[in-house]
């Protein structure tokens, strides 16, 4: 079964240093996806504006500037204010968002109880799907036969008379 930890909470697009608008946000994060963190952004249009990104990132942008190319992400104050700053890139335009926080931080700790940092492995299933697949299986017979033979038999054998 999988766990999903949600959080809405108001971000405000910066459109320059003297403006910035409101956008309400879902933080989600997914035990099934367990190294991404997904933002949907409501944006008064029928359908949100949704990034995904590493969770890893996230993290350590609460504490330091971190990240290259499509996310960068870094803390900052702002009025006296702690705030996590994103910036996001895409073909169809660029974005900077501010978040606050305490919230990002409360509901990423949320997400590192569920999935502690360096157990995400597990919650994929990786390990149990390679074990069925690897697992001697008896019973097949004649068929195993089959698919183990060499399909284009060479001239030297007698497979192909």
């Amino acid at each position: 079964m999988h766990s999903v930890v949600e959080r809405e909470l108001e971000i405000k697009l910066v459109l320059s240093p003297e403006r910035a608008v409101a956008v309400p946000a879902r933080l989600t994060y997914r035990t099934d996806d367990p190294y991404a963190v997904h933002i949907a952004f409501h944006i008064g249009s029928e359908h949100p504006v949704h990034w995904t990104f590493a969770r890893e990132l996230l993290v350590e942008g609460v504490f330091r500037p971190c990240g290259h190319g499509d996310v960068r992400v870094w803390p900052t104050k702002v009025d006296g204010r702690g705030v996590v700053l994103m910036a996001l890139s895409s073909p169809d335009g660029d974005a900077l968002l501010e978040a606050p926080a305490s919230a990002v931080s409360a509901w990423l700790e949320r997400t590192l109880r569920v999935v502690p940092p360096g157990s995400e492995t597990e919650q994929l299933g990786i390990d149990d799907g390679l074990a069925e697949l690897l697992a001697p299986t008896f019973g097949r017979g004649r068929a195993d036969e089959l698919w183990l033979r060499d399909p284009w038999p060479s001239d030297e054998s007698n497979d192909g008379e």
